[in-house]
């Protein structure tokens, strides 16, 4: 018996070539997503708390006086600090944090802490993720990124190292955080402070900083 094949009316025509319009539509939709996720896991997908990946994390236990791990809601400064002595290690500084959690170290309770800290080699080591809130910007704590810088001497100015490496990493936690140069702002500005004592003292090399910041945010 022979069977004779159905010849398909336009109508059927029309809605196969529909189906196929959406196939093609919903595939290029999706390659895009896919392409999309692939680029934000390339730039962010390895720093789930927006630090960069050359950012070595070692972060403080958590604990009331330097780690209280409490929720950063926003993060709408990046604030740019100095360490107190002159010729020390990030990792010094960083212990420094740490061992605040230790009542026999920290008689009084002093409360300090740091996101980030670079070191006068221009590694730079991160405290505490930015999910959550460092004790240095008071009354910003709530709403900014810390950065606590080491400089060789006491006029307090970054060697070059350290210079790279601060301006680098403000300018990706702006990129990252949607922020412009404006929200580049140094500890002075928060609470009087000398610091970041070189550059308090010396505006002209803080607004060269803001510059060069800004040119690495406009790449």
């Amino acid at each position: 018996m022979t069977v004779q094949k159905k010849k398909k009316t336009g109508r059927e025509k029309s809605r196969a070539r529909m189906k196929k319009m959406i196939v093609l539509l919903v595939a290029s939709i999706l390659m895009i997503l896919v392409g999309a996720g692939l680029f934000f896991f390339l730039h962010h997908g390895n720093r789930k708390d927006g630090a960069p990946d050359y950012v070595r994390k070692m972060y403080l236990t958590r604990n009331p006086y330097s780690r209280p791990a409490e929720k950063l809601p926003e993060v709408k400064e990046i604030v740019i600090h100095y360490v107190a002595n002159p010729g020390t290690s990030a990792e010094a500084n960083r212990n420094y944090f740490q061992n605040l959690s230790n009542k026999l170290s920290n008689p009084d309770g002093v409360k300090a802490s740091s996101h980030f800290i670079i070191g006068l080699q221009g590694e730079v080591i991160q405290c505490i993720p930015l999910t959550e809130i460092a004790y240095a910007n008071y009354p910003l704590n709530y709403e900014s990124i810390s950065i606590e810088v080491c400089h060789p001497d006491a006029s307090g100015e970054f060697n070059e190292e350290t210079y790279a490496s601060v301006i680098r990493l403000t300018a990706d936690l702006c990129k990252t955080y949607g922020l412009s140069v404006d929200n580049v702002i140094r500890h002075h500005d928060v609470s009087g402070k000398n610091c970041p004592k070189f550059y308090v003292e010396h505006e002209e090399a803080w607004l060269r900083m803001k510059e060069d910041i800004n040119a690495l945010i406009n790449e």
